[in-house]
């Protein structure tokens, strides 16, 4: 029995701004540092390429030396808010109630909840009592496709059954105020908030792509590259600068073995849903892609409207697709890299 993707749709939350107007409140955090370094820091928010990112805060509050345990307490809060309205918009395009769903996923790493976060779900939607639940919290920016993963091999080996995968991150939690790191710069200029849920079935009347393979792929000694230290203000970024070049080297190892695999060659792929980690991670990969005469328009338009958020950004730009109704035969495939360091990839076919 085939497992199929039948409905993907994002939530955005109520704060936004386009980066001009970001920069002010840049300028102002870098008040006390040098001139140059300023001058720096404002070229790299014009040229991350995110023209605009929503937030659960609004400028003034991520601005603000708030603790840990207050940014927190905004997380939860929003964050429910965020994957209640993002679930009942997939529900609705699936043409399903909540009641209809037997497995339930929920993804975030940019705070700290338990119960977590499907538990609220369950309770606030009147979810079937014997719902499974898996909570992914650690996984970052890979976790999108993670999740994914997980739900179709329970489907696969529960026919006729549907499950539920909701990713909601807000970065801008992470936010620390007295740190003027690279890292902690960078995350600013490209990370945004958002939700996105994705439903999943194995009945055999419903309709949406089928996930023809799945498959992770783990780069030894790399364990430092990319993720978040806890420390007494909250989840500090860690991002090496490494990780482009890093992926480069991997790329060949990832995709060609798993299209192999399935007796495909990059050729015989039409839709390329890849995870917008940031401009340079979006050059390295639209410069391998290219080279196989491949492009990756949608990840890069993804990045310029919202931002990175996260695990939610790949489900973006599965819905781009999703939306046009790709012709039946074509293929496509699912890319995100993420902590450990590690990539996940999944094949699609229409």
């Amino acid at each position: 029995m085939g497992v199929k993707i039948t409905a993907v749709a994002k939530q955005l939350p109520k704060y936004f701004r386009e980066t001009k107007d970001i920069i002010p409140f840049v300028r102002l955090w870098m008040r006390h540092q040098d001139e140059r370094f300023q001058r720096k820091v404002i070229k790299l928010f014009e040229g991350a390429a995110v023209d605009k990112r929503y937030s659960i805060m609004n400028p003034e509050e991520v601005f603000t030396a708030t603790s840990f345990e207050q940014k927190n307490d905004i997380y939860a809060r929003e964050v429910i808010q965020l994957a209640e309205k993002s679930l009942k918009k997939s529900l609705d395009k699936a043409r399903l109630k909540p009641s209809e769903i037997d497995y339930i996923i929920t993804v975030s790493c940019t705070g700290i909840m338990i119960p977590s976060l499907d538990a609220y779900l369950i309770n606030s939607l009147e979810m079937k009592q014997d719902i499974v639940r898996l909570p992914v919290t650690e996984m970052g920016c890979a976790a999108g496709v993670s999740g994914i993963i997980y739900a179709k091999n329970f489907l696969k080996a529960n026919p006729g059954k549907r499950a539920a995968v909701i990713a909601v991150e807000a970065p801008t939690a992470t936010f620390q105020l007295n740190d003027f790191s690279m890292t902690n710069i960078v995350s600013a200029a490209i990370f945004g908030d958002g939700a996105s849920s994705v439903i999943l079935s194995s009945c055999p009347d419903d309709k949406g792509p089928e996930i023809v393979d799945e498959a992770m792929y783990h780069f030894y000694d790399a364990t430092s590259m990319m993720g978040f230290k806890l420390v007494n203000t909250g989840l500090q970024m860690i991002l090496d600068k490494e990780v482009p070049q890093k992926i480069a080297e991997h790329f060949p190892f990832i995709i060609h073995p798993f299209l192999e695999r399935n007796n495909l060659t990059i050729k015989d792929i039409e839709h390329l849903i890849f995870h917008p980690g940031g401009k340079k991670i979006v050059q390295t990969v639209e410069d391998l892609f290219g080279a196989l005469g491949k492009n990756i328009d949608d990840t890069k338009e993804v990045l310029r409207l919202y931002g990175n958020m996260s695990s939610a950004t790949v489900l973006y730009v599965l819905e781009r697709f999703m939306d046009r109704s790709p012709a039946k035969g074509e293929k496509g495939i699912m890319l995100s890299f993420g902590p450990g360091f590690s990539a996940q990839r999944i094949l699609l076919e229409w």
